[in-house]
């Protein structure tokens, strides 16, 4: 199906908590699934904010670097991924939404400098071959080094930003260097700041293809796995991600029918290569 990068900038703009709403929310087909990869050189968000710390460096990047270095890297990335469940937290579909925890100290970034390629590798056939949906986490910095090829391979490039002065004039240099690097970038807005989203558009000069809730309460479910209230699907951060899930499989198929007009359609479920 397809791969998605999202990245960041400085100034906190909540890469991983926006992907972790896209992952809870993103269209899924029976039988397909939604990978989240967290690939931030800085370290893991997840394992120690929406998971608390329960699942120690048993599942991760860390462990595929090893992995690597034992030819068996293809089957050690089944076997750490974490079910997160559906969106309410439930496991009323299991294995539909998938988590690759990330490094749990940022010194383990170095260890996976042969990594970074063959998951691009690994993530596209994922998506080719198995039909899934593949989102990665690339945080601040991920985007750029030698994890900057995750971004490269994707199939589109999202960054995070939210509509303040300092967060846009920090995404100002950051957006042009990743066009200059992998071509068409587009945002995902936080809605936290004075601008709207034409007026980033217009700073930016991309495309702010949807825009999430400034909403704290509700975004440290995610961030640091607050305890969920009630009707948290509901919430206007879970709708504004479940607009914004559908909004970014449109602008991906938008995208890959100007490379390759014959060979994609759009279906309720996400973006399809023509048979």
């Amino acid at each position: 199906m397809t791969v998605i990068a999202l990245a960041g900038c400085s100034g906190a703009p909540g890469v991983t908590t926006t992907a972790l709403a896209l992952l809870l929310s993103w269209p899924l087909e029976p039988g397909r699934r939604m990978i989240l990869a967290e690939c931030d050189p800085d370290g893991s968000a997840v394992l120690h904010g929406l998971l608390q710390g329960t699942l120690g460096d048993r599942y991760g990047l860390r462990n595929l670097s090893v992995a690597a270095r034992q030819g068996d890297l293809g089957d050690a990335f089944w076997r750490q991924l974490i079910d997160l469940g559906s969106e309410d937290g439930t496991k009323d579909a299991p294995h539909d939404r998938l988590l690759l925890p990330g490094i749990t100290d940022p010194v383990q970034a170095a260890s996976l400098g042969s990594v970074w390629k063959a998951l691009g590798v690994i993530f596209r056939g994922i998506a080719a071959e198995h039909g899934h949906d593949v989102l990665i986490d690339l945080g601040r910095r991920g985007a750029f080094g030698p994890s900057g090829v995750l971004a490269e391979q994707a199939d589109a490039v999202f960054v995070v930003v939210r509509n303040t002065l300092r967060c846009l004039q920090a995404a100002e240099g950051r957006v042009r260097a990743l066009e200059e690097r992998v071509g068409d970038v587009s945002v995902l807005m936080i809605n936290e700041g004075p601008y709207p989203a034409g007026e980033v558009q217009r700073v930016l000069q991309v495309p702010v293809v949807a825009t999430l809730p400034y909403a704290p309460k509700d975004a440290k479910v995610l961030s640091d796995g607050a305890e969920q209230p009630h009707h948290f699907t509901k919430s206007p951060l879970m709708k504004a991600a479940r607009t914004g899930s559908a909004l970014v499989v449109q602008r991906v198929a938008l995208r890959r029918a100007r490379l390759d007009p014959a060979g994609v359609r759009v279906g309720d479920g996400g973006v399809t290569r023509a048979r």
